[in-house]
């Protein structure tokens, strides 16, 4: 029974984190194991900030800076998530710098990147993110006609999302959650039109950009066009929680 805990602790940990099931590993030869875990996983943690530019090729986003472009949560620089490709931390970067010039005080707000090392190595629950060329970007809010700035409506950014007519029918074989019970807890904000429909248009007109994923009635809602912005299809997550733009 012990081997096939920590067997699944170590699987949820690495899921979770990529580096979470070797901390928990190495602290299995020690007494104190919770305090041996996490000096292990800071330690992983902060090594992967040196060491994956130079074996994956992928870079941390910084978790401390605040202003035109941040992680939205320390949840996901806790965890690994917030490693993008140079190219994509550039496009984020150029794109926080138009945004901020067409609308000061703007703020960039990024969810969850990819893992610091392995291509193909999967990001739990997305399908792709697994190359260091996809990153999530969290929707723009505004109340009684104010934008608020860094604002989200769920803590973390995701599951928050706005209504409108689904092109995909109920079906539970899918990672396309409603999550219906949650929505009533979250904040009560609005979408912020101008800014969303903003970094929309601007990522799907650079040419390093590949796909923008967005829910098509938010499309819709928004005047969007153009072929990059796409259904991201009824099996994977919703996109109108958060806008999902790819190298």
């Amino acid at each position: 029974m012990k081997i096939v805990f920590h067997g699944l602790v170590v699987l949820v940990l690495t899921f979770l984190s990529q580096l979470g099931g070797i901390a928990w590993i190495f602290a299995l030869f020690f007494k104190r194991r919770l305090t041996v875990f996490f000096i292990s996983y800071a330690f992983l943690s902060l090594s992967a900030v040196w060491i994956a530019p130079v074996t994956s090729g992928r870079v941390a986003l910084s978790c401390f800076e605040r202003g035109a472009l941040e992680m939205q949560s320390w949840v996901y620089c806790a965890l690994n998530r917030n490693y993008v490709s140079p190219e994509v931390r550039t496009v984020l970067e150029d794109l926080a710098a138009a945004t901020v010039s067409a609308f000061p005080g703007t703020r960039i707000l990024v969810l969850d990147g990819n893992f610091p090392f392995i291509d193909g190595f999967p990001l739990i629950p997305h399908l792709s993110h697994n190359d260091g060329n996809k990153v999530d970007l969290a929707l723009f809010y505004r109340q009684e006609n104010e934008y608020l700035p860094g604002a989200t409506r769920s803590p973390i950014g995701y599951f928050a999302f706005e209504e409108g007519a689904s092109e995909c029918p109920r079906n539970s074989m899918t990672l396309r959650w409603d999550l219906d019970f949650l929505q009533p807890v979250w904040r009560n904000l609005e979408l912020d039109r101008d800014r969303t429909r903003y970094v929309v248009n601007w990522l799907a007109s650079d040419r390093r950009v590949g796909k923008v994923f967005l829910e098509p009635h938010l499309k819709r809602l928004l005047s969007i066009s153009g072929s990059k912005v796409r259904f991201q299809g009824c099996r994977a997550a919703r996109h109108d929680d958060h806008i999902h733009f790819q190298l």
